[in-house]
């Protein structure tokens, strides 16, 4: 197993693997309460959701320790989860079994994409600006769900939002946030998740969260979303039209960049990148593709790579058995969900938030000075929290990008697929919206 995991080549033993592989479950633990918490806005079962939750992480981190040989962990990822529940089930009207179709035949794609050189040609296409922007943009988007859910932003007649009322629920997610600040300052990796596991006994010994009936029961049963992604598969009405089209290529925009993002970023902090080269990266992108698909048979919405992983490279993981570790661990988390019950909004707002906070931080990346290139960026982050849609300033941006860069003269710059992009992105908006 040594051998194979490349130990003596890179470095590394069992004992740094596996406090690696404890770490990064750590930092990504929160996703097994948060993302059941937004699918279930979605109509979704929240037990259902916890289960394809912890077994699409399990599989996906399995897939990218033994395949990949990586030391990532994958999980069902914010933001796209957001997507899921509040824009193709809340804004869009669509059912959410045939969104978890969509999340199903985007994982396809990529996994199509991962078989060929294409995914060099999709990732060189979006320019890097754009790449920042979306990134940025559904950090707030994030944000401003979590402070949404936990009453500190309500709706107003007057100014459409405006602060909630400090009182109960809501000032037990203040504390969350200004506790959850001070943790990732002070412990970076473990952060969030102590966070919300402090906010959650103060919450049960305020009267404010009803205190859970037991701790450890029998695995909540998966019926009402497994392989429920097939189902609408017959419906060719629903399936061939522009809205579904929009949802799929977001869900694949928005994994194939994360990745591709994620991964770098790992590689690099864990010194495996060779003459800006990552190797294995082919087999990387594959281990998300086939996570994803995998996951939407579960039911849960887009699984990929955490930027989280970089926790337990921090204390020492550099191949792959890590992710084995971490996979082990979500299996065992099977067990524990009578916990979800004192999981409510007011204790995931401040891990939305947080998470919101880390992923805003790729404005510094964009080059503002460059108008035709702020505004499609500007656009892009501002039209996903006030839209409430990620896909709503994905398609903003993508319709301003090619027309201020022609404009400005730099028609060279701009790859052939943006302005096929422009024209998806176009016909949503005359068509869809």
């Amino acid at each position: 197993m040594k051998k194979y995991f490349m130990f003596d080549e890179l470095g590394t033993n069992y004992r740094r693997e596996i406090i690696g592989g404890i770490t990064t479950f750590l930092a990504m633990a929160y996703i097994l309460a948060v993302n059941p918490g937004i699918l279930e806005n979605a109509g979704m079962d929240k037990g259902a959701v916890f289960v394809a939750t912890a077994l699409a992480a399990a599989v996906g981190s399995l897939i990218m320790g033994i395949f990949a040989k990586f030391p990532i962990s994958l999980a069902p990822g914010m933001g796209l989860n957001a997507f899921f529940a509040f824009t193709v089930v809340g804004a869009y009207g669509i059912p959410w079994q045939t969104g978890l179709t969509g999340v199903f035949f985007s994982g396809i794609i990529f996994i199509i994409l991962s078989l060929t050189g294409i995914r060099e040609t999709v990732i060189n296409a979006i320019p890097v600006q754009l790449k920042y922007a979306v990134s940025a943009g559904i950090g707030l988007f994030i944000t401003f769900v979590g402070l949404q859910g936990a009453g500190i932003i309500v709706d107003s007649p007057a100014t459409l939002v405006t602060l909630g009322t400090f009182t109960g629920s809501t000032l037990l997610a203040v504390f969350g946030i200004i506790l959850s600040v001070i943790l990732i300052i002070k412990l970076r990796s473990v952060g969030i998740f102590l966070g919300m596991i402090i906010t959650a006994i103060i919450g049960m010994v305020t009267g404010i969260i009803e205190p859970p009936t037991a701790v450890v029961s029998a695995i909540p049963s998966v019926d009402s979303t497994f392989m429920v992604a097939l189902q609408p598969l017959g419906d060719i009405e629903t399936l061939f039209n522009v809205k579904f089209l929009v949802i799929v290529l977001t869900f694949l925009f928005v994994d194939f960049f994360d990745t591709a993002g994620t991964l770098m970023a790992v590689a690099t902090q864990a010194g495996l990148v060779k003459d800006n080269k990552l190797p294995r990266a082919g087999r990387a992108l594959m281990a998300d593709a086939l996570a994803t698909t995998i996951g939407s048979l579960f039911g849960t919405s887009t699984t990929t790579a955490y930027v989280e992983s970089t926790s337990g490279v921090a204390a020492g993981a550099r191949s792959g058995f890590s992710a084995v570790v971490t996979a082990v661990l979500f299996l065992v988390a099977l067990f524990f969900s009578p916990l979800l019950a004192v999981v409510t909004p007011a204790v995931t707002a401040p891990a939305l938030v947080i998470v919101g906070v880390l992923m805003v931080s790729s404005l510094r990346l964009i080059d503002w000075d460059k108008f035709e290139i702020a505004v499609p960026a500007f656009f892009t982050v501002l039209m996903m929290p006030l839209g409430y849609s990620i896909a709503t300033g994905i398609a903003i941006g993508f319709v301003f990008y090619p027309i201020t860069m022609l404009l400005a003269g730099r028609k060279k710059e701009i790859h052939p697929m943006m302005y096929g992009l422009f024209f998806v992105f176009l016909a949503y908006f005359i068509w869809v919206r």
